[in-house]
């Protein structure tokens, strides 16, 4: 009888413990929930920061390979257009036996400036150089034809006596020189050449003077200027292109131009110029105030310094709406060097021209 207490109380000993170890075992699963719990909310937390940087970085890569074929079809765009229109001028001037077709031809010529000037934020920059080779050549083209058109010279073998000094008269065409080689060619003038076209003005081979021409004379005109030395020339008026090679210290102050300015073989000299676009060679120590629709371009150069343009006269508004330049639009400090092709180091060519040195005494 008294064994039956003692193995009851045995077995609730046993039972007891076992309820402990039980116990025991269910807190040590609830801690290993617990933690278990804990790193499962860390993992996710990773893991969607992982997912997101991810899908940012995929995002990225779409959206690189989408710019690069929208620029890619901007491209095939612009060399289709370019090919289809520079091919039109290229007819026009072939057949260009009248001056109607050859405005034609030269208002399509500004037209495939204007698109060349368009497309440069996403054209190579070599794509950029071929279409501007272009538009020059077919610019020397356009004077050399329209050149051939103007009524041809006349003049008089003078005789001894005066009364008979116009009696004889004869046609005469002396060739002149095409726009392309015309650098090579003297100027027959210290001031005004007759240059050969109509088409061409300007000025050669003088020293500190101050030189000007005014609207009317310049409208839609090929301007020249060439070795001159300390002058001051002004051009009022809306010229068709600009051309200043060989000048030293000069200062050049010119309304809009519809469509190029070259620079060459220039020193220590100042401008303003406005324009569709700028090519500057073997030139250096000199400061420009700019407007310019695409970018411009430098090549062998040094010193350059650009500012934005700053001249004025009465009458530039109607100027500039005549030249077709858009005011709005001004890539000034925007400079493609020919000769330096580093993109993440800024051309030691060039530079902007510091703003307590721009101001000019233009008068």
């Amino acid at each position: 009888m008294e064994g039956a207490p003692g193995g009851r109380k045995a077995r609730e000993g046993k039972l007891q413990v076992k309820m402990e170890a039980d116990s025991c075992s269910v807190v040590a699963v609830g801690n290993r929930d617990v933690g278990s719990q804990r790193d499962m909310s860390l993992v996710p937390e990773r893991l969607q920061r992982r997912e997101q940087d991810r899908q940012l970085e995929v995002e990225k890569r779409k959206q690189k390979r989408q710019n690069q074929e929208v620029e890619e079809e901007k491209s095939d765009f612009f060399t289709a257009a370019f090919a289809r229109e520079r091919a039109a001028v290229e007819e026009l001037l072939e057949g260009g036996e009248s001056v109607q077709r050859l405005e034609e031809a030269a208002s399509r010529l500004q037209g495939l400036q204007k698109l060349l000037n368009d497309s440069v934020l996403f054209l190579a920059a070599y794509d950029v150089r071929q279409g501007q080779e272009t538009l020059a050549r077919l610019q020397a083209a356009l004077a050399e034809r329209r050149q051939e058109l103007q009524p041809k010279k006349r003049f008089a073998f003078k005789n001894r006596r005066k009364d008979s000094a116009s009696s004889t008269k004869v046609d005469a065409a002396p060739a002149a020189p095409a726009a392309e080689s015309i650098l090579a060619s003297p100027l027959p003038s210290k001031e005004e050449g007759s240059f050969g076209s109509s088409w061409v003005c300007g000025f050669s081979n003088l020293e500190s003077q101050v030189l000007e021409k005014k609207a009317d004379e310049l409208h839609q005109r090929d301007v020249l200027l060439t070795e001159l030395n300390n002058c001051t020339i002004k051009l009022y008026g809306n010229p068709n292109t600009l051309r200043l090679t060989k000048a030293r210290s000069c200062k050049l102050l010119c309304g809009p131009v519809s469509t190029s300015v070259f620079l060459e073989d220039c020193s220590d000299c100042v401008l303003a110029v406005a324009c569709q676009q700028l090519r500057i060679h073997s030139t250096r120590d000199t400061r420009i105030f700019l407007q310019v629709i695409s970018r411009a371009i430098v090549e062998d150069c040094s010193g350059i310094q650009f500012a934005p343009y700053t001249w004025t006269y009465p009458g530039i508004d109607k100027d500039f709406e005549g030249s077709g330049l858009d005011r709005s639009k001004n890539n000034w400090n925007d400079v493609d060097d020919f000769n330096w092709l580093a993109r993440d180091v800024a051309s030691p060519n060039w530079s902007i021209l510091p703003e307590e040195e721009r101001k000019i005494q233009w008068d």
